[in-house]
């Protein structure tokens, strides 16, 4: 099958980077168990949260960054950019999970952080530190909250093929990501931790659907194309369907009601718990829909554009340029700001320093990261 000569496009699109940092703020608010401002993040107002927006906007940026067509080098290593990265994310994986370990290991004996390091799977590492050191350095057994980073390493490693089928036969590509999202969901089918027995909480086999859209996406947008047209009678479903999930969350009555539906409605069909659950593991249905929704009605907004390139949002798109270091640091500082609650009891109210607080310090990491690179790109 013959294919013209694309046409790249040049330009970032700091809508990405708006929605990344967003996306990221939001994450790290939700890390923070019941602070006040959790109830005011995105997973309050529709069917999907911030973890997926996060995954889907990642496979977006690795399309635009890693599509063949745009490579500055020649050969076939430049195909295989993705793993480079996916070595980078490795380690800053492990330095993540190692602080939180010895964050947690230095304020054990506390009052209440053995009780978190429990909810967080952080206390078998606290009872057989040389026995967990290797599987957590592998990622074979992860902590909570600090599990999204080995997700994005395996789609990083399996990037050059899918790129390479993605480039050629895009819709090959997705129907294989939803045949294998289905079959994952319907049979329960999930990569198992070791040496503790258990599962990811992000299940690649089912997360790798919302990627590899974003790839695809990512892919097209490279070539000055759009993997689906701006259509009003595609908008005008998707912004009702937003409206629903959003009165269905923010109405208790109707949400119970709804649930109640759903599951008479699983037992008339008899068919497994994924297809009518919000079930984050397996990555359910209706979570694909509201963010696929969510996704497609924000494309289509003319305002984002304004809002992306104003000044007031430059520190939320320099938070989504750099997004590693900010999840990095984030992710610790959650850990650091649930111990501090844990210890000290600290009042509601002060959840609002402590957060502030923690935004701008991922801020300013983001920042000393872009300064960095400005200054390799000047060697």
């Amino acid at each position: 099958m013959s294919h013209a000569a694309p046409s790249p496009v040049s330009g970032r699109d700091l809508r990405i980077d708006l929605l990344r940092g967003i996306a990221l703020v939001m994450i790290f608010i939700n890390h923070i168990p019941g602070n006040i401002l959790e109830d005011y993040t995105s997973r309050n107002f529709g069917f999907s949260d911030a973890a997926e927006a996060f995954v889907l906007l990642s496979g977006i940026s690795a399309g635009l960054a890693y599509a063949p067509w745009r490579s500055r080098r020649g050969g076939d290593s430049s195909a295989f950019r993705p793993w480079a990265r996916a070595l980078t994310l490795w380690w800053v994986q492990a330095l993540v999970a190692l602080s939180i370990y010895l964050l947690l290991a230095a304020t054990a004996q506390m009052a209440g952080v053995a009780e978190m390091a429990a909810a967080r799977n952080v206390a078998p590492m606290l009872e057989q530190p040389w026995d967990l050191l290797l599987p957590l350095l592998l990622m074979a057994y992860q902590f909570n909250c600090a599990d999204i980073l080995p997700l994005y390493v395996l789609f990083l490693l399996a990037t050059p093929g899918l790129i390479f089928v993605g480039a050629r036969w895009p819709l090959v590509l997705m129907a294989a990501s939803a045949a294998l999202w289905l079959a994952a969901g319907w049979n329960s089918v999930n990569l198992r931790t070791w040496p503790i027995d258990g599962s990811w909480f992000f299940n690649p086999l089912s997360w790798q659907l919302l990627f590899v859209a974003g790839l695809l996406t990512g892919l097209a947008k490279s070539r000055g194309a759009a993997l689906l047209p701006v259509r009003w009678w595609a908008i005008v479903p998707a912004m009702a369907f937003l409206a629903f999930s959003a009165i269905w969350m923010l109405t208790p009555d109707l949400a119970d009601r709804g649930y109640s539906s759903l599951w008479d409605l699983q037992q008339k069909l008899d068919t497994p718990d994924f297809i009518t659950s919000f079930d984050k593991t397996y990555l359910a249905p209706i979570r694909v829909l509201h963010i696929l929704a969510l996704a497609y009605v924000l494309s289509a907004w003319p305002l984002l554009h304004r809002i992306a390139n104003s000044r007031w949002s430059s520190a939320l798109t320099a938070m989504g340029r750099n997004a590693l270091p900010v999840f990095a640091t984030g992710t610790v500082l959650g850990y650091v700001i649930q111990v501090i609650r844990e210890i000290f009891l600290t009042p509601p109210i002060f959840d609002l320093a402590l957060i502030a607080v923690g935004i701008n310090l991922t801020l300013l990491a983001a920042l000393m990261s872009e300064r960095a690179s400005k200054r390799r790109m000047r060697r």
